[in-house]
């Protein structure tokens, strides 16, 4: 893992044109993916499935013999932890829940904000290198809080056709019945456009690979999505009260996500940065993911040295990560400087995977430094808002002349009328 002064850190180079031709190679195929899926539906899926999952499918969707059968695969311990975790995530997404509200502005005049759930929601869950069922409770339960009635999973099967027992077991507990057999670009489409199994749905949500960020772009707007998830990131900001082997076992524990995962550290105290270096070495030896993890380090980790703390939030602004661990002293006192950041943790015994699995905030977050204006999934990511508006016949008579001026000072002479026409009744 290299260290960096600030500067170097600002002068790299990165090779866009190199990045924007990968994109474009990514959009060529997931357009023709998204293209078979609308035309020839279930098919396309059945044959997607088998070329990039190598599963022969006969049924798109789990049957209850699947879930009987994840039920006896999975060890008590895990339900027992499960559990938990979803207590924690229902009582913290409990507070996010908004209520329609009204006003009386003054005497014929109510106004006020109709709060609804969604109709209905696809959530994607990934597969590939690793198995999420905590990604089904972080995506359903702030789903079912805000009150969406059909909520479907959809997944990529393993090479013997079935899905992930943990994932399935995940899904009983968080009451979804509805689970399909498809992964990928081919699984956004269907949820987008519909199939002759897969049912059309009001939003998409849940992080994927390349090919499936890409295909949530291209349907945004015939379907709504909750963001457009990249490369899982941290950045730890260490001072010398933090322990490296800590900091080390931080940032690992996010490079082990893909090869394409970004962990870096920003410290004050160039011995604590030396001291992380040789921790990360030390520890990765030891890790079972060691090949992605050291991919992942060298392309994209790195150790920033700052001049002061003040210097490193800076970065951290910058960065805007998607998981930032403050590992310095008095890190609530200086919490107050982080303006982006899709999730905070405070102090050395707040480690990312604590909010990963159990302690309540959402792990769907802004990444590509997308957290400088968006924010993590929630129960509001679930429902929308409609405006109310109730004037009483003497209200508009008091209001007629001020609209009736706005609108001819527009132009639109037919929304002058509309008032005029009361006025004068």
């Amino acid at each position: 893992m290299k260290i960096l002064t600030a500067k170097e850190f600002a002068n790299e180079a990165l090779d866009q044109s190199a990045l924007l031709s990968n994109e474009q190679a990514i959009d060529n195929s997931v357009l023709e993916i998204i293209e078979q899926v609308r035309k020839n539906g279930d098919e396309a899926l059945v044959n997607y499935t088998n070329k990039f999952d190598g599963a022969t499918l006969t049924a798109l969707t789990v049957s209850e013999a699947e879930f009987a059968e994840a039920h006896n695969l999975v060890d008590e311990e895990f339900l027992i932890a499960l559990r938990k975790a979803k207590e924690n995530i229902q009582s913290f997404h409990m507070e996010q829940k908004e209520q329609s509200w009204f006003m009386n502005k003054e005497p014929g005049i109510m106004l006020g904000q109709k709060v609804t759930p969604l109709d209905s929601v696809g959530v994607y869950i990934p597969g590939g290198k690793a198995a999420y069922p905590s990604s089904v409770l972080m995506d359903v339960i702030p789903a079912n809080i805000a009150g969406v009635e059909n909520i479907a999973i959809t997944t990529p099967p393993n090479a013997d056709g079935k899905i992930n027992p943990y994932v399935l077991v995940a899904a009983i507990e968080v009451g979804v019945t509805t689970i399909y057999k498809v992964g990928g670009a081919q699984a956004i489409a269907a949820l987008a456009y519909g199939t002759e199994t897969i049912e059309k749905v009001s939003k998409i949500v849940g992080p994927g690979n390349a090919y499936v960020a890409r295909a949530k772009k291209w349907v945004y707007g015939d379907v709504a999505i909750d963001m457009i998830a990249g490369p899982s990131e941290i950045c730890i900001v260490a001072d010398e009260t933090a322990p490296p082997s800590y900091v080390a076992a931080d940032l690992l524990s996010q490079a082990e996500h893909d090869e394409s995962a970004s962990a870096i550290c920003i410290t004050t105290s160039e011995q604590i940065a030396v001291q992380i270096q040789s921790e990360i070495e030390k520890q990765t030896a030891s890790l079972e993911r060691k090949q992605i993890i050291e991919q992942s380090i060298n392309q994209n980790g790195k150790i920033i040295l700052a001049s002061d703390l003040s210097e490193a939030f800076d970065i951290v602004n910058e960065i805007a990560p998607e998981h930032l661990q403050l590992m310095i002293e008095n890190p609530i006192e200086n919490v107050q400087y982080i303006k982006n950041a899709g999730a905070i943790f405070l102090g050395n015994y707040s480690p990312e995977p604590l909010g990963d699995y159990f302690a309540g905030p959402n792990h769907t977050l802004p990444t590509n430094g997308t957290a400088k204006f968006a924010s993590p999934l929630g129960v509001y990511d679930f429902m929308k808002k409609s405006s109310i508006i109730n004037y009483s016949k003497e209200a508009i008579q008091r209001s007629a002349d001020d609209i009736i001026k706005i609108a001819n000072v527009e132009g639109l002479t037919a929304h002058a009328n509309s008032i005029r026409i009361r006025k004068d009744d």
